[in-house]
């Protein structure tokens, strides 16, 4: 029996058994990336395991995709990127920027030693609903090269009630404007077009069916994304924030591509990617 979905890349099966990933993928021996000689003494800080501390359902239906990877933002302190080579992510979402005025610490050293450890990265923006896009793209252009390597840059669209200076919710329009405008100006600076992240909230109160010729990067840890965003089209799924995987300390949020190793492949070649 197949699950099927419509993605970016077409018609995308998974077998509803497909072979367990492993989790038990220990860290390498040794130090072979050349890092500073501290990262190998700290190794015992990394995750020994590629699993989750917290398993949701969605977890077991993520392994039916072959292609998996991660988000990493500053709370992740240092990645052994080699290791989380080795562990077998396919890619990583790197947070940039966000805002108008706040760039990621560490974004400039993940950037760098993602490509270096051979695994194809985006840079994502969060989007704060209370600046002006205009001052966010420029932000972003300030900030994120414009590798031609580089997978498709990352709109984050969601809600942020936990924000100390603007909590609120704008109006649906509003929201879609500023959108439209951070996806064009993403789309002239690198020269690909963005992948849309989102929540379940965010996508029922503002997305519903727009922008359909995006390429969506889905949020859902309860259950699988069908089940949450009906008739969306999806081509990533983050379906853990919990996960734990080697070369990073602590929990990181998971995510598969709703695709093949050739579809993969297939993506990485339309969007001029070095694997």
């Amino acid at each position: 029996m197949f699950n099927i979905w419509k993605t970016r890349s077409g018609i995308v099966r998974a077998a509803a058994a497909a072979a367990v990933v492993g989790l038990l993928a220990g860290c390498a021996g040794g130090d072979p990336s050349g890092r500073p000689s501290g990262v190998a003494n700290n190794r015992a800080a990394y995750s020994k395991v590629k699993g989750d501390s917290k398993p949701h359902p969605g977890v077991a239906a993520a392994k039916n995709f072959a292609i998996e990877g991660i988000d990493i933002s500053k709370w992740q302190g240092e990645v052994d990127w080699q290791a989380a080579k080795a562990a077998g992510i396919h890619f990583a979402f790197i947070k940039s920027t966000e805002g108008g005025d706040h760039l990621d610490e560490r974004f400039a050293q993940n950037w760098q030693e993602a490509k270096a450890a051979g695994v194809p990265r985006a840079a994502y923006h969060f989007v704060y609903w209370c600046r002006p896009a205009r001052e966010q793209a420029a932000w972003f252009r300030q900030n994120v090269p414009a590798d031609p390597t580089a997978l498709p840059p990352v709109l984050d669209v969601e809600w942020n009630s936990q924000s100390k200076t603007c909590p609120a919710r704008i109006p649906t329009e509003e929201a879609r404007e500023k959108i439209r405008y951070m996806l064009k100006a993403m789309e002239e600076h690198t020269g690909k077009k963005p992948i849309i992240y989102t929540d379940i909230t965010f996508h029922e109160d503002v997305l519903g069916n727009a922008f359909d010729d995006y390429p969506y990067w889905v949020r859902s840890v309860a259950a699988e994304p069908q089940e949450r965003y009906k008739e969306r089209h999806w081509s990533f799924w983050q379906y853990t924030t919990t996960g734990l995987m080697p070369g990073v300390r602590g929990n990181v949020d998971r995510s598969v591509f709703a695709g093949t190793p050739a579809e993969w492949n297939q993506f990485l070649k339309e969007n001029g990617t070095i694997n």
